[in-house]
């Protein structure tokens, strides 16, 4: 927890964003199947587009987790779409000086996905990597070794993506 977090703490406004957020997780503990997940995303994603004048996402830990467990290999393109989806709300909310510091709890669900990611899931990730990863820069250095094994499988000879 920063300093800017342990000030928030005191908002009442912050404080029912916690509450909302909380509340959206507890939807993926209830997921039975694929497009419960679906409809647990857009829930958190509701969350937090209504509170996006915060930088800082409560429970981020956890979200990242959940987010991790949405781009799990044997789930269907539409479930990583709206994973993706939620990753960049989430990305244009904190911005880069916050990725920089928590990028490690947000890679590792994106990192893997693209060496098994469906034809439409791929140009969305590899957008996601260009708009919020490739800008950090020097800042991207601890990540680079990860960034790099999770590209490399997904590219195939005379793709598009490549082209990029």
């Amino acid at each position: 927890m920063n300093l800017d977090e342990v000030e928030l703490q005191s908002d009442p406004k912050y404080k029912n964003y916690v509450t909302a957020v909380e509340k959206a997780l507890k939807g993926f503990e209830y997921s039975s199947e694929w497009a419960d997940l679906i409809s647990a995303l857009g829930k958190l994603n509701k969350v937090l587009q209504a509170n996006s004048r915060y930088n800082i996402i409560p429970k981020r830990l956890l979200i990242g987790k959940r987010l991790a467990q949405c781009t799990h290999p044997a789930l269907p393109s539409g479930v990583h779409l709206k994973a993706l989806e939620t990753y960049d709300l989430i990305f244009k909310t904190i911005g880069p000086k916050l990725l920089c510091q928590d990028m490690f709890i947000y890679s590792a669900g994106i990192f893997p996905l693209l060496g098994y990611a469906a034809m439409p899931v791929k140009p969305v990730l590899l957008n996601l990597y260009e708009e919020h990863y490739l800008p950090l820069g020097e800042h991207l250095k601890p990540s680079l070794t990860g960034l790099l094994q999770g590209i490399l499988p997904g590219l195939e000879e005379g793709s598009d993506q490549n082209d990029r």
